[in-house]
């Protein structure tokens, strides 16, 4: 497999959560203005992390490399567990993950994993600018994809987007978490 074919299989790989995020998060439904700055929060948050993982290097990864992964599936389902305690109180604060600290909450939650994937992009053999391009990329097109599957759930369901949206969130984390943990 040649070095560009790698990055776009990474590329793919890491934007899978974010498509399955997204999802949860399109359920409720948002402006044009809010799918972007979704976008761009998450594909940013993706490339940060990565670039983070490339700096501090293989003796942080191997201390902290699948704790990282473990702890942002963890951060998901708590998300989720509040939106659907939210939604089932009715309460008009409930966590937006558009913007604020819920759209930071879930950015981190997403993109832990691209921490220890910072540590591989020097050993594939592609510009680094060309390999975290790709991932921003890919990540804005998971996002917009995630987004617009959500919305379509979202008008099926009505009034109950606050607890689909949630237990959607949660079941991914815990669905992420036991996939990584039994090698799928």
């Amino acid at each position: 497999m040649d070095a560009l074919s790698k990055v776009a299989l990474l590329a793919v790989s890491l934007a899978l959560d974010v498509f399955a995020v997204c999802v949860g998060v399109g359920v409720r439904g948002h402006t044009r203005w809010e799918k972007v700055r979704v976008g761009l929060t998450f594909a940013g948050a993706e490339v940060i992390m990565n670039l983070l993982g490339l700096g501090l290097g293989r003796v942080i990864g191997a201390l902290i490399g699948e704790a990282a992964a473990y702890l942002g599936f963890a951060a998901l389902v708590g998300v989720g567990v509040y939106m659907v305690i939210e939604a089932l109180r009715e309460e008009a604060g409930e966590l937006d993950l558009s913007s604020g600290w819920g759209l930071f909450l879930a950015a981190m939650s997403i993109s832990l994993d691209s921490l220890g994937v910072g540590f591989t992009l020097p050993y594939l053999g592609v510009n680094l600018i060309v390999a975290l391009g790709m991932i921003f990329g890919v990540s804005i097109v998971a996002t917009s994809g995630g987004l617009a599957l959500g919305r379509a759930i979202g008008n099926r369901v009505g009034g109950a987007t606050g607890i689909v949206a949630g237990g959607l969130l949660a079941v991914t984390g815990l669905v992420f978490a036991a996939a990584r943990a039994y090698g799928f």
